[in-house]
């Protein structure tokens, strides 16, 4: 009898257990059916390798993602902390425009120290002989000065001579501070005339004359008479609201010549520091107030 004719005929699935396998013709003879049995193991090696390829797609996918996680975590630090936990960066508001900018600054200019010994009312440092006069000695150059007497005075026209006292009174001077220096047989005295502005103190300087003279400083502090009748040499100028005198001759009653370059070479370097002095007491103002 041939199970392929009649009745139904049970399909033999090679994946189902005790499924009956079909021989090669109708009749019974206990004969194997070769070709299917072959046909079916190369099916089931088809399947075997399309779940392996399967498998090794998902675990390369597997360690692509370990090896993402790990870079990530390794620059990001610390995952609780920093700019790692923020959201995406479309969806930061704002971020197509983060670009910081800045406006431009620069420092503000330096405070001229002219502008404060220009006018009395920024010129309030302490003023006196001792502050335009420090110390009991001064070293210019090679040479070293010993500060005898210093004087102060409101009246300004009392302690100048020839032409001097009636320029000051009438731009209206208000203090005269004077100091002697000497070296030697060599005397010098400076003057400081104080003024309200420099508009006052440049009119004097403009008045003045060769015979516009502050009186020389001596009597206090060991100094000889100088400049008493003799033939001396003095320096007139003015800076702010200041104008400085100097007069230069010698202890000894000799006039001064034009060979002595000594005595001109000391009224020279007194001038230049008494300017010096009032120059840093601008400064030094002009630096405070910066502050």
């Amino acid at each position: 009898m041939s199970y392929g004719q009649g009745g139904p005929q049970s399909q033999w699935d090679p994946w189902k257990p005790h499924s009956q396998q079909p021989w090669n013709s109708g009749e019974d003879d206990g004969t194997p059916d070769w070709a299917a049995l072959a046909e079916a193991s190369e099916t089931r090696n088809k399947r075997r390798k399309l779940l392996f390829i399967a498998g090794g797609a998902l675990a390369a996918v597997a360690i692509g993602t370990a090896v993402a996680v790990a870079v990530v975590s390794a620059n990001g630090g610390d995952p609780e902390a920093g700019p790692s936990n923020l959201p995406a960066t479309a969806s930061i508001p704002g971020t197509a425009t983060a670009t910081p900018s800045f406006e431009p600054t620069s420092a503000p200019p330096p405070l001229n120290p002219a502008d404060f010994i220009s006018s009395a009312k920024k010129d309030t440092a302490p003023l006196g002989p001792d502050t335009l006069f420090p110390g009991k000695q001064l070293t210019l150059g090679d040479t070293v000065y010993t500060k005898g007497a210093t004087d102060d005075t409101s009246g300004c026209a009392s302690v100048a001579g020839g032409t001097l006292p009636g320029i000051l009174t009438n731009n209206g001077c208000t203090r005269l501070l004077r100091a002697t220096y000497t070296h030697g047989d060599i005397a010098v005295t400076v003057g400081v005339a104080v003024f309200d502005n420099a508009a006052q103190a440049g009119r004097a300087k403009a008045q003045t004359d060769d015979r516009s003279i502050v009186r020389s400083l001596f009597g206090k502090g060991g100094v000889k008479p100088f400049c008493d009748g003799a033939f001396c040499r003095s320096t007139r100028n003015a800076y702010g609201r200041y104008a400085y005198f100097t007069i230069s001759g010698f202890t000894t009653g000799k006039n001064v010549t034009k060979k002595d370059t000594d005595v001109f070479g000391a009224g020279n370097g007194l001038a230049q520091f008494t300017v010096n002095q009032i120059h840093r007491r601008g400064q030094e103002q002009a630096e405070a107030a910066a502050r």
